[in-house]
């Protein structure tokens, strides 16, 4: 980051591009769950005039802010009526071909944290831009008290995170995902695939042979009954709340002793 003599705020986003606010935003259009509800917990709820249709975290509050349409097709022309002057993005959650389009509207902060650091600075840069420096350094200190608490406790495991089904898709190494489950001692037996979060058939996965395979509760919404479709790894499968696996931000405080339970009850 640096500032100038005006005070201008300058940081580059997650995707290498260079953002600028004279001042902390006032007006901010989230289009990032996590961000949204990390926004309300550092104390800037108030800034936030628009979200997508799931940022659906902290209830009540969330209820009172505008929608402006899904994460992968956002209302631009409604998003431009609210006149923000900063508009939050995620590599992941947002489509590439929306960055200009957003750009022309107000300046766009596109984060892309592929493990735990990442996450975290992007918590604290966001944090500049809002003017809440102070708030988001006692959440990372709160964060990283949690994740040495859980690498205390860390075993290893091989993993299988699955996150959509018609077809069965998983994560790579280079999903914050996989490098959170690092953190307690998962090694990811898809990691080396060449897509972030690439289609396996069911045969890989029994070749994988992983120790455990876990069905998240999001983005595909798992259940008992799917896992029948995995035969001998049947025994094996373990359903994760995937807001606390896959959502980082704020989020990680509750993700890190999740973790630690996660391991405190032992492999199926």
């Amino acid at each position: 980051m640096s500032r100038s003599s005006s005070h201008e705020l300058t940081l580059v986003d997650g995707i290498g591009q260079t953002v600028s606010l004279s001042e902390p935003a006032r007006r901010v259009v989230s289009l990032v769950p996590s961000t949204t509800e990390s926004l309300a917990v550092l104390g800037r709820g108030d800034a936030v005039v628009g979200r997508t249709r799931y940022c659906v975290h902290p209830m009540p509050w969330v209820e009172s802010v505008p929608e402006i349409g899904g994460t992968k097709s956002p209302d631009l022309r409604a998003i431009a009526e609210l006149a923000p002057d900063l508009i939050l993005a995620n590599q992941e959650e947002n489509l590439p071909e929306l960055w200009e389009p957003l750009r022309q509207i107000a300046p766009l902060w596109v984060a892309a944290p592929a493990n735990v650091d990442e996450a975290l600075g992007d918590l604290r840069a966001m944090a500049v831009f809002m003017g809440a420096e102070q708030a988001a350094a006692v959440w990372c200190e709160k964060i990283e008290r949690a994740r040495l608490s859980v690498h205390a406790s860390a075993r290893s495991f091989r993993f299988a995170y699955l996150v959509w089904r018609a077809p069965w898709m998983a994560v790579n190494h280079q999903t914050y995902i996989s490098a959170l489950l690092g953190e307690a001692g998962g090694e990811n037996v898809f990691a080396d695939r060449s897509a972030r979060y690439p289609a396996v058939t069911l045969d890989e996965l029994k070749e994988a042979d992983p120790d455990v395979v876990l069905l998240p509760s999001e983005p595909f919404p798992f259940e008992l009954g799917h896992t029948a479709e995995f035969e001998n790894l049947a025994p094996r499968c373990r359903f994760v709340d995937g807001e606390l696996l896959c959502w980082h931000g704020t989020r990680m405080a509750a993700g890190f002793p999740y973790l630690g339970e996660f391991l405190a009850e032992g492999l199926p």
